[in-house]
C-alpha cells in the first residue's frame, strides 16, 4: 500500500511539472511570433544601413576619419554581452557563456544586458563596468541609448581600442547560434571603394557621416538585442516542449506501474478471500 501511495504521489508531481512546462511553452510560443517578425523585419534595414555606412566611409580621406573609424592605441577592449534575464531556455545561456570564454582577452571589460550572463561573468571573475536588465517583453529602442552612451565614453576617450557584441543569432525556430560581431572601430573594406565612386550624396559625405555612423551603431545594437530576444523565445519553446514530452512519458510509465501494483493488490485480496472461504468450507 505504501508503494502505491508513493507511485501516486510521483504521478501527481509529474503531472504538475507537465502543466507548468506546457504553460511556459505556450507563453514562449505566443511571444515568439512577434519577436521573430521584429527581428526579421529590421534585418534588411540594418543591412542597407551597413552598406551605406561602408559606402560613406570608403570616400573619406584618412586625415578626415571619424573617431568611430580610428583604431585607438589602448590595449583594452570592451564587449557587450546580450542574454535573457530568465533561464529554462535550453542551451542558450551555456552557448553564450562558451562564446564569452572563447573570445575573451586578458584586458577585456564587459557591459552586460541580461541577468543570466551577469551572474555567469561574475562567477568567471570578469570585469563588468555596467549591467542592465534584458526584460521579458519585446525590447524597445530606448534601451540602446544608455548602452551606447557608455560605449561612446570609453571608445571616444580612448579607454579602449575595440568594441564587440556577443549575442544569440536567430537563424530559425530550431537553430539559435551564439555569435560575435565587431562594432568599433568601423572598418573600411576595399571592395566598397570602387562602387562608391558612382554614388552622389546630398548633403556632402562629411556632413552625412556623423549622423549615419551614429544611427548605424544604434541599429546594430538594437538588431542584436532583437535577435537574442527571438532566440530566447524559440529556445525556451523547444526546451519546454521537450520537457513536457518527457514528463508525459514518465506519467505513462508511472501509471502503468501503478495499475500493475493495484491489480496485484486486488489479486492478492481475492486469493486471500478465496483461501479463507475454502478453509471455512473444509472445516464444516
Amino acid at each position: 500500500m505504501a508503494n502505491l501511495l508513493l507511485v501516486k504521489r510521483r504521478i501527481q508531481t509529474a503531472q504538475n511539472v507537465s502543466k507548468t512546462t506546457k504553460a511556459l511553452q505556450m507563453i514562449a510560443a505566443s511571444k515568439l511570433k512577434r519577436a521573430q517578425e521584429a527581428a526579421l523585419m529590421t534585418r534588411p534595414y540594418v543591412e542597407k544601413l551597413t552598406n551605406l555606412s561602408r559606402n560613406l566611409t570608403s570616400r573619406i580621406e584618412k586625415d578626415n576619419f571619424h573617431p568611430y573609424m580610428v583604431n585607438n592605441k589602448s590595449n583594452k577592449m570592451l564587449t557587450l554581452v546580450i542574454s535573457p534575464d530568465k533561464g529554462l531556455a535550453g542551451s542558450l545561456i551555456t552557448n553564450l557563456a562558451k562564446e564569452v570564454v572563447n573570445s575573451e582577452s586578458k584586458n577585456s571589460q564587459y557591459i552586460v544586458l541580461g541577468k543570466k550572463m551577469e551572474l555567469a561573468l561574475r562567477r568567471l571573475d570578469k570585469e563588468i563596468i555596467a549591467s542592465f536588465p534584458f526584460g521579458t517583453t519585446l525590447p524597445t529602442f530606448d534601451m540602446v541609448y544608455s548602452i551606447l552612451q557608455i560605449i561612446d565614453d570609453y571608445f571616444l576617450n580612448k579607454k579602449i581600442s575595440e568594441v564587440s557584441i556577443i549575442y544569440a543569432k536567430f537563424e530559425s525556430v530550431f537553430t539559435q547560434r551564439a555569435s560575435t560581431t565587431d562594432l568599433l572601430p568601423i572598418k573600411i573594406e576595399e571592395k566598397e571603394q570602387k562602387s562608391s565612386e558612382n554614388t552622389l550624396f546630398e548633403p556632402s559625405v562629411d556632413e552625412l557621416l556623423p549622423s549615419i555612423l551614429r544611427h548605424f551603431l544604434e541599429m546594430t545594437i538594437y538588431q542584436n538585442i532583437l535577435e537574442t530576444y527571438a532566440s530566447e523565445q524559440a529556445s525556451r519553446m523547444i526546451a519546454m516542449k521537450n520537457a513536457t514530452d518527457n514528463a508525459d512519458e514518465i506519467i505513462d510509465e508511472l501509471k502503468l506501474e501503478y495499475n500493475k501494483g493495484r491489480q496485484e493488490k486486488i489479486t492478492n485480496e481475492i486469493l486471500d478471500m478465496g483461501g479463507a472461504t475454502f478453509a471455512l468450507n473444509y472445516e464444516e
